[in-house]
């Protein structure tokens, strides 16, 4: 399963998020540096109303959400990329993740000490950023001297990666992100796989109080984290760790309410949690029936043989067609039969590409 690592300097409200995320207090939420030491994991559910409306629709005996997993990682002090604090541990954990949601402190509360003793939220993304920038950078050294010596002896591949480094290295020596790098769409795929820190994608959770949930551009510091975001084509989710924590404790209905007496919709962490299916580059299709309502996760771009394969590899191996509806289509008729009587449940081969809310049955014969 693919994860997504939370990172932060210490008391920006990582571990409460991630209390949020899970809802449960598996992280110990304390006002002091490095409450978090082992990074703590989560399996949370995607949220998606699509399940519900075809539960009721099928009367189905259970619902099946698609999952994402989180990852609270120690907080990160200047000094981490030469083994300042827990910096070791931290890029080690990092490294094993495949995107990053780094939580930014954009509220004032004097209550809650900050590591650097002020709130600044561009000098926190920065102070990581340059560590993580300093790491990728002593890889790619060594990377540059390996291929060096292979490229002497005529190794094409060799060559390429130095025209590549030849990019990324000045990029990360100004302290910036290799994924801001001018790179081909080639070169990208070719870089993924050297698992460099700052290539990873990167949503950055702006934590403000609840006073400014209803108005978050009213914030100075969530201003100034979009504008540093645009620059590095990175996201901005705007959430209260403390709002949200306060919410696992009610009901939904509950939870509604308060939501709305914060002049909000919809939960934050709903929000993130989306956000961050989407940016590992995953989607869903959906499965429907008296016995199960399910969301199967499968990379963007996957064929229909390789999506009969998330099911059971048996699916995938005998795979005849997918018999396809999307879901507006199918809520909009009612029911699969009258989606198939007006022509809207479509007969796909083995090169279908799936698309996201694909309400599908597979046809297959061992």
């Amino acid at each position: 399963m693919l994860q997504a690592g939370i990172v932060g300097l210490p008391n920006v409200g990582k571990s409460t998020l991630f209390n949020a995320l899970t809802a449960q207090e598996a992280a110990l939420a304390a006002n002091y540096p490095f409450a978090t030491i082992e990074p703590n994991v989560g399996v949370v559910a995607v949220p998606d109303e699509r399940l519900s409306v075809l539960e009721k629709m099928h009367k189905s005996q259970k619902v099946v959400p698609a999952t994402v997993e989180f990852v609270d990682i120690a907080g990160l002090v200047r000094g981490a990329s030469k083994g300042e604090g827990l910096g070791n541990q931290f890029l080690a954990n990092i490294r094993e993740t495949d995107a990053v949601i780094q939580v930014v402190r954009c509220f004032e509360d004097e209550n809650i000490v900050h590591v650097e003793g002020s709130v600044d939220p561009i000098r926190d993304v920065e102070t990581i950023q340059i560590e993580l920038a300093l790491a990728d950078l002593a890889s790619a050294e060594k990377r540059r001297d390996k291929a060096m010596r292979s490229a002497k002896s005529g190794d094409k591949d060799a060559k390429r990666e130095i025209e590549i480094l030849d990019k990324i290295q000045p990029v990360l020596e100004e302290g910036r992100p290799s994924r801001s790098a001018n790179l081909t769409d080639d070169e990208r795929e070719i870089v993924r796989k050297w698992f460099f820190l700052t290539s990873k994608p990167t949503i950055y959770a702006a934590n403000v109080d609840e006073a400014s949930l209803a108005d978050p551009d009213a914030n100075a510091h969530v201003q100034t984290l979009r504008k540093h975001a645009e620059s590095e084509t990175a996201d901005v989710v705007v959430i209260s760790a403390k709002l949200e924590a306060d919410l696992v404790a009610l009901e939904p209905t509950e939870r509604a309410e308060y939501l709305q007496g914060h002049g909000v919709e919809s939960s934050g962490v709903d929000q993130l949690i989306k956000a961050a299916y989407h940016m590992l580059g995953l989607m869903s299709f959906l499965t429907a029936g008296e016995k199960e309502v399910r969301a199967w996760t499968i990379p963007v771009g996957t064929k229909a043989p390789q999506a009969a394969g998330a099911i059971h590899t048996d699916f995938e191996r005998g795979f005849i067609r997918a018999e396809i509806v999307s879901y507006n289509d199918l809520v909009a008729t009612g029911s699969m039969n009258a989606a198939k009587e007006k022509g809207l449940v479509r007969l796909e081969g083995k090169e279908y590409v799936m698309q996201e809310g694909d309400v599908v049955n597979f046809r297959f014969n061992v």
